[in-house]
């Protein structure tokens, strides 16, 4: 206990997502965190955690065998173990966020369930600082380029709505701003014909784990003339960098943001 009169916060906690995992880690209460998700890659040393399945597979008695006292989850993709969880009497959160804002929300709320508040805000105005910084520095550009962003391949679809506003933080453009409300990839399904109208001065691709292959986007029909593809601007983004809405979008952000930079300086 915290105290005489205090209330003991979460002490075994199961992650069943990369970004849940890096927040928990973020806020210093790594040793708190009993089981990952084998997509967890944030900090490297949560991957000597124990494993309790994939993204939308998992083991509801792996998790029950390490006797959590709140588990973490994402969105209706995990609906059926939260379900199966809640059934066998564990204490969940499950987030959904979909946007910038929603990311640091949900960290703060996070923050809040194990006890960390504090940090969690510390850690949310540092992003702000940051995201503040990089706006004023790409402010001063001429242009901005219009960027394509590809979430995966077969069908296409475009970034989710925190990819959109990395891309307009960075001091690009989205072809796609339209797009997104949809919070379900299939909302986000584009026609190519309609890319290659729209002409992107940059592609970006993180194919969800799939390794990027220019030759690909090169070769579909009319992408020959599209300014990305002629001046060989094509560039893969680590999903783990910028998929997982926590913490890692930052990393996302400074990828995103030296590409364009490095398109504003060519002009």
């Amino acid at each position: 206990m915290y105290g005489k009169d205090s209330v003991e916060f979460p002490q075994r906690i199961v992650c069943l997502t990369a970004e849940t995992t890096e927040i928990v880690y973020a806020l210093g209460a790594g040793e708190r965190v009993v089981g990952v998700p084998g997509t967890a890659v944030y900090p490297p040393e949560a991957r000597e955690k124990p494993r309790v399945g994939g993204f939308t597979t998992f083991r509801l008695d792996k998790i029950l065998a390490l006797t959590p006292d709140l588990v973490l989850a994402f969105s209706d993709l995990q609906k059926e173990i939260v379900r199966d969880l809640v059934g066998a009497g564990v204490t969940v959160f499950a987030s959904n966020q979909r946007s910038f804002a929603d990311i640091l929300r949900t960290i703060v709320m996070i923050g809040g369930l194990i006890g960390r508040e504090g940090e969690a805000r510390a850690l949310v105005q540092d992003m702000q600082d940051e995201v503040r910084q990089t706006r004023e520095f790409s402010s001063v550009w001429a242009d901005r380029p219009r960027v394509f962003f590809e979430e995966w391949d077969e069908p296409l679809i475009a970034g989710i709505r925190w990819v959109s506003e990395l891309i307009e933080m960075a001091g690009g453009r989205d072809v796609f701003p339209e797009l997104r409300d949809k919070a379900a990839a299939l909302g986000r399904v584009v026609d190519p014909a309609e890319v290659a109208r729209r002409d992107p001065q940059i592609i970006l691709a993180s194919w969800c784990g799939k390794k990027l292959d220019p030759e690909r986007v090169r070769s579909r029909p009319g992408w020959e003339k599209v300014s990305a593809v002629r001046e060989n601007r094509i560039y893969e983004v680590d999903g783990a960098d910028v998929l997982a809405p926590g913490p890692s979008v930052m990393r996302g952000l400074r990828q995103i943001h030296e590409i364009v930079q490095g398109w504003a300086e060519g002009q």
